[in-house]
């Protein structure tokens, strides 16, 4: 595993292939990274799945609120839900959506953004400065090269666990 500059702001992502380490950014991002830490030590983002998942784009997963997710696979309300927590205002820097980075899945509203986030594929320059990036892949990027595509996936990865470096 890769080294872990700072355990409490560093998430750790158990994949089926491997586990993925992101690094947070709490200086860019404070809220979103503090979210993130609040719902993985509560193990909302176990054995959740990856929704949509479009090939040299993004992954993105986190809906933690809608419960029985094969249930919102069938009826087409999977990736709808946050958590019950409030949203989140949006925390826009001057990071850049690169490979590897993890942004804030939102509706059309910037300040909508809840429990759900997106791993891009490549560098998505074009979403630079409309959605934020709080992390950044530092190990296990094949592993999540390796998610099934599809928007739903016909029978989507999930995350079996994750988890804050410092609670491991």
């Amino acid at each position: 595993m890769a080294d872990i500059k700072d355990p409490e702001n560093t998430i750790i992502m158990t994949l089926k292939s491997g586990d993925v380490v992101i690094e947070l950014l709490p200086d860019v991002a404070p809220a979103h990274t503090a979210r993130m830490k609040e719902l993985a030590r509560a193990g909302k983002y176990d054995n959740v799945a990856f929704h949509r998942v479009i090939d040299g784009f993004m992954a993105q997963t986190g809906d933690v609120a809608n419960g029985n997710m094969e249930d919102n696979f069938n009826i087409g309300r999977a990736g709808t839900g946050g958590s019950d927590l409030p949203d989140l205002p949006a925390e826009f820097s001057k990071i850049p959506h690169a490979r590897g980075s993890l942004g804030a899945a939102r509706s059309q509203n910037p300040n909508s953004a809840n429990s759900q986030f997106f791993i891009n594929f490549k560098d998505n320059d074009f979403l630079n400065g409309q959605y934020t990036v709080y992390g950044q892949v530092t190990s296990g990027m094949e592993h999540v090269d390796a998610i099934v595509k599809g928007e739903p996936p016909m029978n989507p990865d999930r995350m079996i666990s994750v988890k804050v470096a410092a609670d491991v």
